[in-house]
């Protein structure tokens, strides 16, 4: 068994898709039209793990956008480069909630993306570093 997609309620298809591919640094994988306004939008890391824009129409679900997780860290994002995507991401209007800090894993903090989710970013520790 293989864990294919996340979905993620959205506002905008326009707006999420540029949010998450050029600040986050997620390629997009599928944008198909399916009739009625409705997408399929499918964006990607560069080593799996892929998120379905699903743009929020009831009021149940907008009342989701932002929030899918609680309150919590939902999602989390993993680069080689924290400081590179940290500029990025706070130029394209994510609010980090702390500084990085360093752990025994990497390198990390916490940011809201453009609605409000929560994610850590995460530079991991190279373990094949002695």
């Amino acid at each position: 068994m293989k864990l294919a997609l996340t979905a993620l309620l959205v506002r905008d298809y326009e707006e999420a898709i540029a949010f998450y591919c050029d600040a986050l640094g997620f390629r997009l994988v599928e944008d198909s039209d399916q009739g009625g306004g409705r997408r399929w939008v499918v964006v990607s890391g560069d080593d799996g793990g892929a998120l379905l824009l699903a743009k929020a129409n009831k009021a149940e679900e907008l009342a989701a956008v932002g929030n899918q997780f609680g309150g919590r860290v939902g999602l989390f994002a993993s680069t080689d480069d924290f400081a590179a995507v940290q500029a990025r991401l706070i130029n394209a209007g994510a609010l980090f909630e702390e500084r990085p800090r360093r752990e025994p894993y990497g390198t990390v903090a916490v940011f809201r993306d453009l609605y409000g989710n929560r994610w850590d970013l995460i530079e991991p520790t190279d373990r094949g570093a002695s």
